[in-house]
């Protein structure tokens, strides 16, 4: 809830960002020299707002605005919780039937196929002078498409290996603490199998339970790119033709199956309780987790990298978005409401509820767990490192396509299929839809 103080800089802080959207276009921190912003809110208005979550952090940073600054304005936010699997299909058919939402909340990649598709539009002139320059550059580049900045989120994410120390202490296995110290492919492979002979039956997990959809490549791309491969030829993203069939990914690619061939990974796990049950010590999963694992295993908690398939540690990153739709009924409104919910309070409730990196490096200072020595440190390492050691996800519409045919090739990949044949496979999938799209023109 909000105190009166609160309030009071809340509506402050949104009546200046909204009055500032229509001046000094000329600004190095502003993302265009026009855009949908005028200035004006026309309230009472009423914003719709699709959303993967309603946890009471999403929730929260909906009433904190509309009795705050929103009551003020004379704008109302409605929250329609969408949930992780749906908002794709949900978004494509509002658009076919002209009835988008006002504010859309995304996934990461899927900025770029909205934006091409022109679900959502640039945020322009809406941005003030210098609104960006607490966010990390990671998040900016996540909401950047065809040189103009469509969304902001509250968090970035993490990636990397949850373990138990002792345990890697009963093997006498070396903890690596950086990307530079990663355990090599081999080396990793040496103790999954130490940890199988010591007693533990499959002793990685890795979400198996998660599914199709965008774990898959969120969590197991970077072994492709670690090796030295990618999802897609970024230079002009128009073919994965030597990249992700690439020798270098089909051997990283042949390790991992012999993992799940072996028993080696945890196909078996229905839920998220095999890790803090103590059934396995490793935990291959991105930052959502830390909160319940941390809870579980206390100060024998300890994050490492990703192993090393010969190029370095890689990581996955980027997450959930906010952008404005190209339906948005009022753009100054919908600003104050982004405005709003990546502001510092809402950025640090927000990314303490995910257990993810906070979008502001403000809040990101102000924790602890974040800095040398914090348990999830090793984020911050790699979002510092980006894009060598954190890798964004391909700024292309095509994205759809790769996610759908990588996460077909891993599924096959672990049931035993030939890794060449099925890299080959998922490579004609997504140069397929690239062509059947003439490349995703951008003009």
């Amino acid at each position: 809830m909000y105190s009166k103080m609160a309030k009071v800089l809340a509506l402050i802080f949104a009546l200046v960002l909204v009055a500032a959207a229509c001046g000094n276009d000329d600004d190095s921190s502003s993302t265009s020299a026009g855009g949908p912003c005028d200035g004006e809110i026309d309230g009472p208005v009423t914003l719709t707002l699709t959303s993967h979550s309603s946890n009471e952090a999403y929730t929260g940073a909906v009433d904190s605005f509309n009795a705050g600054p929103g009551a003020e304005l004379g704008v109302t936010v409605e929250l329609v919780d969408l949930g992780e699997a749906s908002y794709e299909a949900y978004i494509t058919s509002a658009a076919a039937s002209n009835d988008l939402p006002d504010i859309i909340d995304m996934d990461g990649p899927f900025l770029y196929n909205f934006a091409w598709n022109g679900f959502v539009q640039p945020l322009g002139n809406c941005v003030p002078d210098g609104a960006l320059d607490d966010f990390l550059p990671s998040i900016i580049t996540q909401g950047t498409y065809n040189g103009e900045l469509y969304s902001l989120g509250s968090f970035d994410s993490g990636m990397g290996i949850w373990a138990k120390r002792s345990v890697l202490e009963s093997v006498n296995a070396r903890i690596p603490e950086t990307s530079a110290d990663a355990w090599t492919v081999e080396e990793f492979d040496g103790l999954l199998r130490a940890l199988q002979d010591s007693g533990i039956e499959a002793p990685l997990d890795i979400k198996w339970f998660y599914g199709a959809g965008e774990w898959r490549p969120y969590g197991f791309a970077p072994i492709v790119q670690s090796a030295g491969g990618d999802v897609i030829d970024r230079s002009d993203f128009q073919t994965a033709d030597g990249f992700l069939n690439s020798p270098a990914a089909v051997e990283a690619m042949t390790h991992f199956q012999n993992w799940a061939n072996d028993g080696l990974i945890d196909i078996d796990a229905l839920d998220d309780t095999n890790f803090t049950e103590g059934d396995v010590p490793l935990s291959w999963v991105g930052h959502w987790l830390y909160t319940a694992y941390k809870e579980a295993v206390g100060d024998d908690l300890v994050l490492v990298p990703l192993p090393d398939f010969g190029t370095g540690s890689k990581a996955g990153m980027g997450s959930w978005n906010w952008a404005m739709s190209s339906s948005a009924t009022d753009p100054d409104a919908v600003w104050a409401f982004m405005a709003h919910v990546t502001s510092p309070e809402q950025v640090k409730a927000i990314a303490d509820a995910e257990g993810a990196v906070p979008s502001l490096q403000s809040v990101l200072d102000a924790d602890p767990t974040f800095a040398p020595g914090g348990d999830r440190h090793l984020y911050v390492l790699n979002l510092q490192g980006a894009p060598d050691i954190a890798v964004p996800r391909p700024a292309t519409p095509a994205y759809g396509a790769i996610r759908d045919a990588f996460s077909d090739a891993l599924a096959d990949i672990v049931a035993g299929a030939d890794v060449q044949s099925t890299l080959d496979e998922a490579v004609q999938e997504i140069d397929d839809d690239i062509e059947a799209n003439e490349g995703y023109p951008t003009s």
